[in-house]
């Protein structure tokens, strides 16, 4: 189903993703959609819907149950000059395709010594939130981010995810988009769809503040901007919020810039606090920003556990009152 003209003013999340697939499909017919699932159903969130109708089976393609097939089919489409848009139902079930990704997607500039790229999107719902079973509630970023070779976007938005998909799939090597399902349908804004594309790796201010400096992605944005909300009417601390937006690469320029401005930092994010993403972050400010340190940087994350069933699924996951805490003690923490 393509957006009418009455309702293309008032996206979802998952609205930007469909929005941005149809146009670059419209425009471009090297661009194609496959995965499980995605044609006639239209996805299992829907992403994908109305997209059959309108291309039909040969761009639109319901594949088998086989990550591995998907990615792997997606690189050999991508060195004959597509442009393949691969979905995986859940980023629990992108393991199979891991190797596809870090030992041909990731390397095939730098193996054919340029004569060859990969210019695909790997899109994957990820993260909690939404009560799901075991392995549909994964945030492993950090492990894609970690790979060279690989760009890893995360949009917090609507706009963003119209943008930032648009621009991955016209970027000349894999990209692997990750879509924080738990805001999928959570909010509605306006998207210009006549505006510029953002670019890949610049992260965003999404509210300036003074006195701390708070870096997060996905969704954890809406959850760090009503923290913040609540550290200024509480506490009477000035928080500035910075959406990544792109993990790899990282945006250190606009990270650095916001520390400067506020001399302390605090980083969120949803995976596990060990070997996660915002180790990279905190190791980047302390190169470039050491001397603007006011007080050590502090991270609020998941916990080193698998993340637990529907119970305790809202403990586990970093909730607002919980980062106002750590900005708290970041504020009134001594160097």
């Amino acid at each position: 189903m393509s957006l009418s003209s009455a309702d293309s003013d008032q996206l979802t999340l998952v609205d930007g993703v469909r929005e941005a697939l149809r146009r670059e499909m419209a425009d471009d017919d090297r661009v194609l959609v496959l995965g499980e699932d995605v044609g006639k159903n239209g996805g299992v969130f829907r992403a994908t819907g109305g997209l059959y109708d309108e291309f039909g089976s040969a761009r639109v393609i319901d594949t088998p149950l086989a990550e591995s097939g998907i990615v792997g089919t997606s690189i050999g489409m991508a060195t004959k000059g597509l442009r393949p848009v691969a979905e995986m139902q859940f980023m629990g079930f992108i393991y199979p395709a891991f190797d596809q990704l870090v030992s041909h997607a990731a390397r095939l500039r730098n193996r054919s010594r340029g004569r060859y790229t990969c210019p695909m999107v790997v899109r994957a719902p990820y993260g909690g939130g939404i009560r799901a079973p075991e392995h549909h509630s994964e945030s492993m970023e950090a492990l894609f981010a970690h790979q060279p070779g690989l760009k890893v976007v995360v949009p917090s938005t609507p706009s963003d995810a119209y943008g930032l998909l648009r621009a991955s799939i016209r970027d000349p090597d894999p990209v692997v988009f990750l879509e924080p399902k738990r805001i999928y349908r959570s909010s509605r804004e306006p998207v210009d769809f006549d505006a510029a594309l953002p670019e890949l790796g610049e992260a965003v201010v999404r509210r300036e503040g003074s006195d701390v400096s708070v870096f997060t992605y996905g969704a954890m944005v809406p959850e760090t901007l009503e923290a913040a909300e609540m550290a200024k009417e509480d506490l009477g601390i000035s928080v500035e919020v910075v959406d990544l937006r792109t993990l790899s690469p990282l945006d250190r320029e606009t990270m650095v810039d916001s520390l400067k401005r506020t001399g302390r930092a605090v980083v969120v994010h949803e995976a596990p606090l060990s070997g996660g993403l915002g180790g990279e972050v905190v190791s980047a400010l302390q190169e470039e920003g050491l001397y603007h340190l006011e007080a050590p940087i502090k991270r609020v994350g998941g916990y080193d556990t698998p993340v637990p069933l529907h119970a305790l699924e809202d403990f586990y996951l970093p909730a607002p009152v919980r980062i106002a805490e750590g900005i708290r003690e970041t504020v009134e923490a001594e160097a």
